[in-house]
């Protein structure tokens, strides 16, 4: 097999050092791209020796298994930028957070909800990240993927079908590579911007580690954090794991959580809303 670059594969990593729970075990091969041209000699390389691959980015959102990852793991760093007027290209590794401070600042509208999202441009299109009323595919305008046998594919928006938190790439075996977004100008872009970070800080356990929100809230009613909180379930603790007392839809690794901790309190949360309320809270932290 021949590759466009050199393979840099590494041994010896672990999936905590890319979970921002600080959860995971060993990985079995890692390596880091920083171009599709890289992505896929990735892809190629994990075919040629036939190991699964898992793509990393900002590692929220997701709980990695203690018994690690035996296959490819790629540490996405496509994390490139183009401003146009009113419209921008960027790589799948950039920084969403970032992304959404550098907009308001132009005075640009649609990504605002972005700041204070720890997740990579890729993953917040993979998750249809959302927050204020908002979510990444309402100014989305294309998407470029990469499937596993290094074909490319140029999706434009209509082409997707989007739902809460969720994106038609979840059912595809490749990576996305870069994207395109339409945004419009607005001049409160800025201070609703600033609304929502402080707003997050004071309200979420940022100093904390954490996968961000464990359960979807459901269609109707109270949130799911408030179902939880009203369940007199903040700061029940189970293990290393526990529900935050600042925020009740955040599970927070107070000291070596493992994985097993995090699922034994999901399963508790899970039983006892449903027992007390009726309600049955689903997933929306990603379990590996």
């Amino acid at each position: 097999m021949r590759y466009t670059m050199i393979i840099n594969v590494q041994k010896n990593r672990s999936l905590s050092e890319f979970s921002t729970f600080g959860i995971g075990g060993p990985i079995s091969h890692f390596i880091e791209v920083k171009t599709g041209a890289e992505m896929a000699d990735a892809f190629a390389f994990a075919k040629e020796q036939s190991l699964p691959c898992l793509i990393l980015g900002k590692g929220s959102n997701c709980l990695f298994p203690d018994e690690g990852f035996s296959g490819l793991a790629i540490l996405n760093k496509i994390d490139f930028i183009e401003w146009g007027e009113g419209t921008l290209r960027v790589g799948s590794g950039y920084n969403f957070s970032l992304l959404g401070v550098q907009t308001a600042r132009k005075n640009w509208a649609g990504l605002e909800f972005a700041s204070g999202i720890p997740a990579t441009v890729g993953g917040a299109i993979f998750m249809n990240a959302g927050a204020n009323g908002g979510s990444t595919s309402d100014c989305l305008e294309t998407v470029t993927f990469l499937d596993v046998d290094g074909q490319k594919h140029l999706f434009q928006r209509s082409e997707l079908s989007f739902s809460y938190r969720h994106s038609p790439f979840q059912q595809m075996r490749g990576a996305i590579l870069e994207a395109s977004f339409r945004l419009k100008p607005e001049p409160t872009a800025r201070a609703k911007q600033l609304q929502i970070i402080d707003y997050r800080l004071k309200t979420q356990p940022y100093n904390d580690k954490s996968a961000g929100c464990v359960f979807r809230n459901p269609e109707t009613g109270l949130s799911a954090g408030a179902l939880i909180e009203r369940c007199g379930l903040k700061g029940l603790t189970i293990g290393g794991a526990k529900i935050s007392e600042m925020h009740a839809n955040f599970i927070i690794n107070t000291e070596r959580a493992t994985a097993q901790d995090v699922k034994a309190l999901i399963a508790e949360i899970q039983a006892r809303v449903q027992k007390q309320t009726g309600v049955r809270l689903e997933l929306e932290v990603r379990i590996l």
